[in-house]
């Protein structure tokens, strides 16, 4: 029985639309909303390891609840047969390790709004996404060449609206560390994952998460240690004392979210059109997203709100979309 390929691809990107404006407001808020017992907000990092974590055991129970672990390969572990990796789910579970730990960092920056960032960190995936099709000898149609190009005019004219990127040093660390993360995945997801089976994305989640999930915790765990000084503080607070925190239970809503946000959109990139039309109708949805959170913000917490560059490029980006959803149908009809 067919499950989510009953739908057409965009009502998914819709859905990962829909997931991602909450996941936004609410990491955007707990990190300019002061705690009492702080007297300011909590930072990134000490939201980040409880996020992790809380994510990481919704995405290993929703796995073995739904039966996706069924789908993995197996190994026998003593007198167990448990569910383990390929070399290449093995090494996109490393690469998704990167995703995971500098995606909601992102978003809390001081000074950054979210659709400046988000650009930076979808658009620069963009860039790289014609070129693996290339490279692995998938075609590239027009209709992913022209949706590319409007993301990129987007890209550029917010860039220079704000007059050069200008971002805190760890920023610029968060969005090179996301990118290597997600060509990585990227590269792999397009050698071993686009079959267009069903059976085969709930492998490659499975494996890949198996992987990405400690590994992601593990470096957050390790950096305290390594003379970070104040962001190692702050991630000291955020594995010990931010179960304590009022917050927490925002924290723990944000952390379902983006448990749920990481299943569709492994379902998005797995499908088995190529990336250059796959990605841009996944990073178009998380940019709108990040769009819709910032008038959000803007409206309910008086925080700044969109600039005209950035809605001109949201523009760009929905007509990036219906070129993306047209093209194909227009091809099937020329045949």
């Amino acid at each position: 029985m067919r499950g989510w390929s009953r739908f057409p691809l965009e009502v998914i990107v819709l859905a990962y639309l829909l997931l991602y404006l909450p996941y936004f407001v609410i990491v955007r808020w707990l990190s300019i909303t002061p705690v009492l017992d702080l007297g300011r907000p909590l930072t990134g990092l000490e939201i980040l390891p409880a996020t992790q974590i809380i994510s990481g055991l919704a995405t290993l129970i929703f796995a073995w609840w739904g039966g996706w672990w069924l789908y993995a390969n197996k190994r026998k572990l003593g007198g167990f047969t448990v569910a383990a990796p390929t070399r290449w789910t093995f090494l996109s579970g490393l690469c998704t390790a990167l995703v995971l730990v500098t995606v909601p960092l992102s978003i809390t920056f001081e000074g950054v709004s979210i659709p400046f960032i988000q650009l930076l960190m979808r658009g620069d995936v963009l860039i790289i996404a014609p070129v693996v099709d290339l490279v692995s000898g998938r075609k590239v149609r027009w209709y992913s060449w022209t949706a590319l190009v409007l993301v990129l005019i987007g890209l550029a004219v917010t860039i220079t609206d704000r007059g050069g990127l200008y971002l805190p040093p760890l920023a610029i660390l968060t969005v090179i560390l996301y990118t290597i993360g997600y060509f990585g995945r990227l590269a792999v997801m397009t050698k071993v994952g686009k079959t267009g089976n069903e059976d085969d994305v709930k492998r490659y989640f499975v494996e890949e998460k198996l992987v990405g999930i400690p590994f992601a915790i593990a470096i957050l765990a390790v950096l305290p240690f390594v003379g970070l000084n104040a962001q190692g503080e702050a991630l000291q607070f955020g594995f010990v004392d931010v179960w304590s925190s009022p917050q927490i239970g925002w924290i723990i809503l944000a952390a379902v979210l983006l448990f749920m946000i990481s299943v569709v959109a492994a379902i998005i990139l797995l499908d088995h059109r190529e990336n250059t039309y796959c990605v841009p109708l996944e990073r178009s949805a998380s940019i709108l997203a990040g769009l819709g959170a910032a008038y959000v913000l803007f409206w309910f917490f008086g925080k700044a709100a969109p600039t005209g560059a950035e809605l001109f490029g949201a523009v760009l980006l929905i007509i990036a979309i219906v070129v993306l959803s047209i093209g194909p149908r227009l091809g099937k009809k020329a045949v």
